[in-house]
């Protein structure tokens, strides 16, 4: 496949404006971070609502469903947010905001009989898809400013990486779900990432080069699963891209598909495998 230079200058470009504003986001402060994240989340629901009836034409989601789900996972982010500038992660003042299920629950049962389940899926499935990912990667950031911050680097590199290997080098088809993703793109992709974090874990004084290695894994495993979960969710839908936030890029959700999947992932690592940070988790 051969390289598209005017598509990749637009890709280029548009991929410089939205790294600063992510890096502002990241390295700022916590306030900043906390907007950023809130921000990811709005615009990825946003895009994840507007899919769901193209997904599933007999799906008809109710206008407060969706101003619900998206006010209250507003809600949770800023509550988990302010408790983790007080007291750390994990507090007791932040659990209301697992109140949205029995209270989302409720609400269906009342305003939405016929379609109680139908309901129910598609609002929880946006909630632990885009939401809950966003609060824990929000709680990386309270953990170590490190981690969030080179998750987002390792994925950039991946997809990066991947795209240039795969113009340069791909030929053999990675998957029907994205028919231009190569196996040689891919690993290309996986192995450069891979070995930029054992390189940057030699000589880093924060962690082991075996943790870096193992959040460039789920970078790029993880991180491959997701881009293909929401291509999946576009082909169903019958687009190219989810929003067109960004020129040559798509939408939030083509942008952080692959973060929101390897978060969860990063952060059971990080509390099963990293004990030195549990004392600031908990």
């Amino acid at each position: 496949m051969a390289l598209h230079w005017p598509s990749f200058f637009t890709r280029l470009g548009s991929a410089l404006i939205f790294s600063l504003i992510m890096m502002v986001g990241l390295l700022w402060n916590e306030w900043a971070f906390l907007l950023l994240t809130a921000l990811i989340q709005f615009l990825c629901l946003r895009e994840y609502f507007r899919l769901i009836p193209r997904m599933f034409s007999e799906v008809l989601l109710p206008d407060w469903l969706i101003f619900f789900t998206q006010g209250w996972s507003f809600l949770g982010v800023f509550l988990f947010g302010f408790s983790g500038m007080e007291t750390g992660f994990f507090h007791e003042n932040i659990f209301p905001a697992f109140a949205f299920v029995p209270a989302l629950l409720l609400l269906l049962s009342v305003l939405n009989p016929k379609n109680f389940w139908k309901g129910a899926v598609f609002a929880f499935g946006g909630w632990f898809y885009i939401s809950l990912p966003m609060i824990l990667f929000m709680g990386l950031r309270f953990i170590s400013i490190s981690i969030p911050l080179a998750l987002v680097l390792m994925i950039w590199m991946n997809d990066t990486m991947a795209y240039l290997t795969g113009c340069l080098f791909g030929k053999t088809p990675f998957s029907k779900i994205s028919p231009k993703k190569t196996w040689e793109g891919t690993a290309g992709g996986a192995l450069l990432t891979i070995a930029g974090a054992a390189v940057w874990g030699y000589f880093s004084p924060y962690y082991s080069v075996f943790d870096w290695i193992m959040l460039a894994v789920f970078a790029s495993v993880a991180g491959t699963a997701g881009d293909l979960l929401e291509s999946k969710m576009k082909r169903l839908a019958g687009v190219k891209d989810s929003g067109t936030l960004m020129p040559g890029h798509g939408g939030a959700l083509d942008r952080f598909d692959s973060l929101l999947i390897t978060i969860p992932f990063a952060f059971a690592y990080a509390y099963l495998f990293m004990p030195e940070l549990l004392l600031k988790i908990f």
